[in-house]
């Protein structure tokens, strides 16, 4: 007797699902590449970029808000974090308005160091998306979507 299938598609290339995961990963592997040769990670560029973000809104940052804005896990964020300042890119202030609380800054290293990687991210950004031609609007666009639709609410197994 034949087991039914366990997927409702015949190849994995099929599903949206997987080839999202795909070429995430792939667009990572890239970026993390051409990251390394000025010593950071994907990771640790896109905290940076987002701390500059934030900052440049005349946002006070903390650990926590920059972890929100980032959509990264909370302690991830304090371990890269740590990393960040002991390479002299980020400084961790007293925040006048909690005591307990970190305020972030780029160090004028950091500031110097992010303007570098960034015109690498946008190099390797120009190639992988150049596949997309004329689509590229329509892609970013759809993403956009996703990024800001509803979520499925969770499932208990």
């Amino acid at each position: 007797m034949r087991k039914p299938p366990i997927f409702a598609y015949q190849q994995p290339e099929e599903n949206n699902g997987y080839l999202l995961w795909q070429v995430s990963m792939r667009w990572q592997l890239q970026m993390n590449r051409q990251l390394r040769l000025v010593g950071l990670t994907l990771t640790q560029f896109s905290l940076l970029a987002g701390l500059y973000w934030l900052d440049r809104q005349g946002e006070t940052v903390t650990q926590q808000r920059l972890a929100d804005y980032a959509h990264t896990d909370k302690m991830m964020t304090s371990k890269v974090l740590q990393t960040l300042a002991k390479k002299g890119l980020v400084a961790r202030l007293g925040n006048p308005q909690d005591g307990r609380a970190k305020h972030l800054r780029l160090t004028p290293a950091g500031e110097r160091l992010l303007r570098q990687a960034n015109a690498l991210v946008e190099q390797v950004d120009a190639a992988f998306f150049a596949a997309l031609g004329s689509e590229a609007l329509i892609f970013n666009q759809l993403m956009h979507q996703l990024f800001t639709g509803p979520l499925p609410p969770d499932r208990e197994a």
